[in-house]
């Protein structure tokens, strides 16, 4: 039995690209007046008084630039990294350095008022991200730095949150819109529908909003092992109802749900030759030999309920999600290369499918105080229930696509976990005066996991072995906060979050848990407002200390989990905006991330003291220019660019004998939008105007000997133009 075989039991180790920095700065819903409303302390206040580094891109910027997926978008937030395996929804994120290098994620994802995605090891949480279509989408909001005081655990990073469009009580509103587009080197063209409705169904008291989104998109890459042509199309669909009553002004209800289906062909994945670093056929070419499909459904159902008691607002947030995925993997030349030596004559084919199933409760309720005088509290508790399941199977097909008897299946693993945790929190600000406060929180968690180990095949042992663990966790946050003046604030942070541990794979010789990893994050930063309104600055320098990180390594030649390592990530991060003149807005962004390992980790992961944290850029940043002007009193016209440049990344941590850049690279992307009537809208947009041929992620592969025989890589979409038109009502 390989160690590579006995990997397939351990969920899979994710790094976070680097592919950051950009446009998507905190001042971009209402950049004229100011002001900016977000939730991140799970409270409506001005954005500018939140001592959190936070940036905040709106669903029509999204639109309007053409980003549809959470790599179009993650270029231009600082310190945002999106890694793509080639389609929305197998997305992995990190924020500051924090990269995912273990089972699960490292920065959180919430949909309004709960968690999505798994806290736990094996729901592969880290390399399956969220990635909802931008159409009904108010907001984003992306937190920077831990966030466990008030979101719990698995955001050491920090924290993306969606934020949808809340039902009218007040009068008639929607749209309906469709796209066309073209992306180079595709043959097809794809398109998008969509349209929104929002209405009040009894004014002042019942509304209603709902939404549906379908977006086609065609492949590009080329296969010249079977001569496929555009093997990497997709499609992804998406539908809301969210329904609001206020019977008075003390009480309000929402019920929401939410679905969506992304179904792909297959992977946005190309080869480079080992030797010369040349792309293998037109440059946009794989070599598969069988099909690589992707499919992810979502189902996420919410209610949360308001009761203002004057002294205090109480709310309960209950949800119920669940995420079905299945993903095929062509493994032939990692495992199928191994078949002479069982004694076949050649080499074979070896699908690898994947298939998860999440069904996730969560149930929080909190007391929040007033936003007024000089003593705000919050208090809260919470629940939540994962029921997960991992099937992975490996076959074992000669090269006509019929089954090898006595090697098929080759392997079959299922990892069925159970999920608990209870958690208190409480949050204070205390004003001491005008010009200074403070804010503070504790939240203390404990987790109870369940876990069996269940395998059979050709070349792994049977066996049916369960698991447990238990732990409890203290997180912290502390910031002090000083207002120069209205429009001017400096603050401190000090903040703590965790990753939980749980039960390990159960072979001889490997310990039965793992510990949870935690991570302290160390920040100053200033938020300021200047030259009567006209630019907009946000500055932060920040410390990050990583301890017991969960690291999938060596047990006598077995893979399981240890806490084996430590890390640090440090850096600064900015980003201005400038109103030069009536419609104009000029933006520049910039982060710049050492992240490094403080620590030598065991010889199976590669890595020493000193060495670069992988996918990580030192440098990244954007520049951005927006101009709105009235045509006539019917008409108006807006125009748009960004430049987005990240910094060359490595693979693996710098030890690693197979560790390789991923090279520097900027991109351009265009836009405009001519609005008629106010109900008509003309959008144009071109993402990579260049075309420009670069990675998001580049990796050397290996055979099932462990030996090198190609180069992997995740290349920036190519050229995308397209044209939709929108009509409102």
């Amino acid at each position: 039995m390989t160690t590579h075989m006995r990997g397939i039991l351990t969920a899979t180790t994710a790094m976070g690209l680097v592919f950051s920095a950009s446009f998507a700065s905190a001042q971009e819903a209402d950049a004229e007046a100011g002001e900016i409303i977000v939730t991140a302390q799970k409270r409506t206040e001005n954005l500018q008084d939140v001592p959190i580094s936070i940036s905040v891109v709106s669903g029509e910027k999204l639109q309007q630039s053409g980003a549809v997926q959470l790599v179009d978008f993650g270029a231009y937030t600082p310190g945002l990294q999106v890694d793509s395996s080639g389609t929305p929804g197998q997305s992995t994120i990190s924020l500051r350095g924090v990269a995912p290098v273990g089972p699960s994620q490292t920065v959180g994802t919430y949909l309004d008022d709960a968690p999505v995605g798994s806290s736990s090891l094996y729901a592969r949480s880290a390399v399956f991200a969220l990635d909802l279509l931008p159409y009904d989408i108010q907001r984003l909001e992306v937190l920077r730095g831990p966030q466990g005081t008030l979101y719990g655990a698995s955001s050491i990073g920090g924290l993306l949150k969606y934020v949808t469009i809340t039902p009218s009580l007040d009068g008639f509103s929607g749209k309906v819109g469709g796209e066309v587009f073209t992306i180079d080197h595709a043959n097809d063209v794809g398109y998008a529908v969509q349209g929104m409705v929002n209405a009040a169904i009894v004014p002042g008291k019942l509304g209603i909003s709902a939404s549906y989104a379908y977006r086609d998109t065609p492949g590009y890459v080329d296969n010249i092992q079977t001569g496929k042509k555009d093997q990497n199309s997709y499609w992804q669909e998406g539908a809301r109802v969210s329904l609001l009553w206020q019977p008075d002004e003390a009480l309000s209800v929402r019920l929401s749900g939410m679905w969506q289906t992304i179904d792909a062909d297959g992977n946005a994945n190309v080869r480079e030759d080992l030797v010369t670093g040349e792309r293998l056929g037109d440059g946009m070419s794989n070599w598969n030999y069988l099909d690589e499909k992707f499919r992810k459904k979502v189902q996420y159902y919410a209610s949360t309920i308001d009761y203002d008691f004057d002294f205090a607002t109480l709310t309960s947030a209950t949800t119920y999600s669940r995420m079905k995925t299945l993903q095929i993997q062509d493994a032939s030349r990692l495992y199928g290369t191994l078949f002479p030596l069982f004694g076949l004559p050649e080499p074979g084919l070896a699908p690898f499918t994947l298939r998860l199933n999440l069904k996730k409760w969560t149930q929080e309720v909190r007391l929040t105080s007033p936003s007024s005088g000089n003593f705000e509290w919050m208090v809260g508790g919470f629940y939540t229930y994962e029921n997960s399941d991992n099937k992975q199977l490996v076959n074992s097909y000669f090269m006509d696509g019929t089954s090898i008897p006595g090697l098929d299946p080759l392997a079959i693993a299922e990892l069925p976990s159970k999920y608990r945790e209870y958690a208190v929190f409480g949050n204070v600000t205390y004003r001491f005066s005008d010009s200074f406060d403070i804010t503070g929180g504790l939240r203390w968690a404990k987790n109870k996991q369940k876990f069996r180990q269940i395998s059979e095949g050709a070349i792994i042992p049977t066996a049916n072995d369960p698991g447990r663990s238990s732990e409890s966790v203290l997180t912290y946050s502390i910031s002090p906060q000083f207002h120069v003046n209205d429009d001017t604030m400096i603050y401190g942070r000090v903040a703590s979050g965790y990753r939980p541990g749980g039960p390990n794979i159960t072979f001889p010789g490997v310990e039965p848990t793992v510990g949870s990893d935690s991570l302290v994050n160390y920040e100053v930063g200033l938020k300021s407002i200047l030259f009567d309104r006209a630019v907009t600055l946000d500055l932060a320098a920040f410390y990050m200390d990583w301890k017991d990180i969960q690291l999938s390594v060596d047990f006598d030649g077995v893979s399981g989990l240890a806490n084996a390592g430590s890390a640090r990530s440090q850096g600064l991060e900015a980003s201005l905006q400038w109103r030069p003149a009536p419609g104009l807005t000029l933006g520049a962004t910039g982060a710049y991330t050492d992240a490094k390992l403080t620590s030598d980790t065991p010889p199976s992961v590669g890595g020493f003291d000193g060495d670069r944290l992988p996918r990580i850029p030192k440098w990244s940043g954007s520049l951005t220019v927006d101009y709105s002007f009235d045509i006539d009193d019917t008409a108006s016209l807006r125009i748009g660019g960004g430049l987005r440049h990240t910094g060359r990344r490595l693979s693996a941590v710098a030890s690693d004998p197979n560790a390789i850049w991923a090279k520097r690279y900027t991109a351009i992307d265009l836009n405009a939008a001519l609005t008629l009537d106010e109900s008509i809208t003309i959008r144009a947009y071109a993402r990579n105007v260049t075309d420009k041929q670069a990675a998001i992620t580049r990796d050397i592969l290996t055979d099932g000997l462990g030996s090198a025989y190609v180069i992997g890589l995740t290349p920036l979409q190519p050229r995308t133009v397209g044209v939709a038109l929108d009509l409102s009502f």
